[in-house]
């Protein structure tokens, strides 16, 4: 008895030789192509390099001519069919945030996001690109809230998107252990990262901010005021998971500035709690029957590191220190 399976059909004669030529067959016809499409690239890049050349023989006073430059533009006609939108948006954008769209961002939608925003807030090209890097998109509006039901609409919108999930301090140079405290000190102190990671329309207050209530006094962790919002932001760190009581501490600050510091001009106060971590069912049981209007989102220390390098690297204050001659 064989091993071999038995075969149904039996194989015609000249079967394997005639399998054998078509394979070869189809290989010469798959190298043919390739070597017909190298050949028509070859020819367009000769064609873009004589161009380049012509024109900037009859233009020596322009710049931005180059082949490389040109294939850029023959890349950007391409990937922006609607002449309308060019005129009305991309026109407003300098060139080189529009090769860092092309670039970073293969979906045409996410290219459209990203050059709206970078119109709206005037993002200069670093900024853009940090912001591409960073996946702002896919972090704008995904915190666990409950505005849509705490606030009128158009505010909920805005309020929603306005607020990210998770929030990136990597610029902080901390490490995963560190403490409420120590994050409060490290944006203090970085406040100019820490309002742009935030996004447009925050306004910082002030740390440890003290609330008198009947005596007693509390300190806030941040206090921020939203321009576009027209109110105040509490903002407060746990170091921890997301625990449910920990909006009742928030709550109670919201109520506090709502009654001591707000006017009668000001929306009412937005309450954000960032943990290190959050189940997120937990957090939309413990939303649900808040009154106030309140978010949780997460915070990264360390996002873009390899885990085995999170904490063998120095500090940034280690760095800055050891160059300044000093001792860490």
């Amino acid at each position: 008895m064989t091993d071999q399976p038995a075969s149904l059909i039996a194989v015609p004669e000249g079967y394997a030789a005639w399998l054998q030529d078509l394979k070869t067959r189809i290989h010469g016809a798959q190298q043919r192509a390739t070597l017909a499409v190298n050949r028509e690239l070859v020819l367009l890049y000769w064609q873009i390099g004589r161009l380049a050349h012509d024109l900037r023989a009859a233009f020596p006073q322009m710049k931005g001519f180059s082949p490389r430059n040109l294939k850029y533009m023959r890349a950007f006609a391409q990937a922006w069919p609607d002449a309308e939108f060019v005129q009305a948006v991309l026109a407003q954008l300098p060139w080189y945030h529009q090769l860092a769209l092309l670039d970073k961002l293969p979906s045409p939608e996410d290219r459209r996001w990203y050059a709206a925003k970078a119109m709206e807030h005037n993002w200069s090209r670093n900024v853009l690109v940090m912001q591409i890097e960073t996946r702002l998109r896919e972090r704008s509006g995904n915190a666990v809230t409950n505005f849509d039901e705490r606030l009128p609409k158009p505010q909920s919108d805005l309020a929603r998107e306005s607020i990210k999930d998770p929030y990136r301090f990597d610029f902080l140079g901390l490490t995963q252990e560190a403490e409420e405290r120590e994050i409060e000190h490290a944006l203090v102190k970085h406040v100019t990262e820490f309002l742009l990671e935030l996004g447009a329309g925050f306004a910082f207050v002030g740390r440890q901010v003290l609330l008198d209530v009947g005596g007693d006094a509390f300190f806030i962790d941040l206090l921020f005021y939203h321009l576009k919002l027209r109110c105040y932001v509490v903002v407060e760190l746990k170091a921890g998971k997301f625990k449910p009581e920990h909006l009742g501490q928030l709550g109670f600050y919201l109520t506090a500035i709502d009654r001591q510091v707000k006017t009668e001009h000001d929306q009412p106060t937005i309450g954000l709690l960032l943990c290190k971590s959050k189940n997120k069912v937990v957090a939309e049981y413990a939303l649900g029957d808040k009154s106030q209007p309140m978010g949780v989102a997460e915070y990264r220390l360390i996002e873009s590191l390899p885990a085995e390098l999170q904490t063998s690297l120095p500090s940034i204050e280690q760095i800055e220190s050891e160059l300044g001659g000093a001792e860490p």
